[in-house]
């Protein structure tokens, strides 16, 4: 069984995340420990203890009679990093894993940058001319290395990910991808990929859903979700064909989770035991839209995420997912790239971690079991 964490590892985390985030703009300045106290219920030395973890890293600097502040990334020769991400400033997972890839680039002496800005926050255009304008400035900067999350949603979404890819690295700049490949399921491109293990959570949320008597699993996504997705919904199928379970032609179905008219042409003609969402957000969007509809979760109809995020807890019912190892995920991200950098013929790599069922009120679980 994992660890607990202590409170101040705890609020190092968050604050280590939302520094990667951009959460404090340019000034960089964090909320005071006042301000702190306040909003994790904890002591003074607690936070006081978070602090010094931070500043520790390198990740802040203190001074006195004006406050906590994050410390600007520094160009090293040879030692600086850069990120890729898509919407990083409202991408909860990503800015869990960024803050610790932050943290571990600063305590090993490496630079980080998030953007042509040097802080995210202004860079929250999320379009692909603005990566290809990020990649070039990134080349010009000479950066080592790139964790890169490749775009999704778009129609051109392969194509334009492989040749950033691509560009970055006929630059002499490393490349890790962080999450997912940008090639369909199954096939894979020849660039380092860091992530969790996408098979074994579908295969387990299904699993989870028919050993509590589900056999009708309907899969929700959205369309042009990038093809983690695609690696879910294998593992669900696997659980299915292990249980001599037949998929329907339409058991996987794309469209809007949001929009009422969709989500009831889910329960016609036959309504499923459960619905095994690509993410959690999906599944939050399809929660409300059952709502609406009167459809109640779980007596009438299961609903599971992946991601387990902080709104998982906090949708009614809450939600039963598969939790990401966030910090795992950006250790082995940055092991890789340390790794690579060393020894840039090294064949490419994928890196997958085991996620874990988070059980919750949304499956079922907890109702009680009809007696015999």
């Amino acid at each position: 069984m994992k660890a607990k964490q202590t409170k101040h590892a705890e609020i190092a985390r968050e604050l280590r995340a939302e520094i990667a985030s951009g959460k404090y703009g340019a000034e960089g300045r964090l909320p005071s420990e006042a301000q702190l106290v306040k909003r994790f219920g904890v002591s003074r030395p607690t936070v006081g203890q978070a602090f010094r973890a931070l500043e520790t890293e390198g990740l802040i600097t203190r001074r006195a009679g004006s406050g906590t502040y994050a410390r600007p990334a520094t160009n090293a020769t040879g030692r600086l990093l850069a990120l890729l991400i898509p919407d990083l400033g409202n991408t909860e997972i990503f800015q869990l894993i960024c803050g610790e890839i932050a943290g571990l680039a600063r305590v090993n002496d490496y630079s980080l940058v998030w953007g042509g800005s040097g802080q995210p926050r202004l860079d929250a255009d999320g379009s692909l001319q603005h990566a290809r304008e990020l990649c070039r400035h990134y080349i010009e900067r000479r950066v080592s290395g790139v964790f890169f999350a490749p775009y999704e949603l778009l129609p051109e979404q392969e194509a334009a990910n492989r040749d950033m890819a691509v560009m970055l690295r006929d630059a002499g700049i490393q490349v890790i991808l962080l999450d997912r490949d940008f090639a369909a399921f199954p096939r894979r491109h020849d660039f380092d990929v860091v992530g969790v293990d996408n098979i074994a959570a579908g295969w387990q949320l299904a699993e989870h859903l028919i050993k509590l008597g589900c056999r009708r699993l309907q899969f929700v996504s959205r369309p042009l979700s990038a093809p983690t997705v695609q690696a879910r919904i294998a593992g669900a199928r696997e659980a299915l064909a292990q249980h001599r379970i037949a998929c329907p032609d339409d058991w996987v179905r794309e469209g809007d989770p949001g929009d009422v008219k969709f989500v009831r042409s889910l329960l016609v003609p036959n309504r499923p035991d459960a619905f095994i969402c690509a993410n959690d957000h999906t599944a939050a969007l399809l929660l409300r839209s059952l709502a609406q509809l009167k459809v109640n979760v779980p007596n009438e109809v299961r609903v599971v995420g992946l991601d387990d995020v902080k709104f998982a807890q906090l949708v009614s019912p809450a939600l039963t997912t598969m939790q990401q190892p966030c910090r795992e995920i950006a250790i082995a991200a940055f092991l890789a790239m340390t790794e690579r950098l060393a020894d840039p013929t090294i064949p490419a790599r994928q890196i997958t971690l085991a996620p874990r069922l988070i059980v919750r009120d949304s499956c079922g679980a907890y109702l009680p079991r009809p007696r015999n």
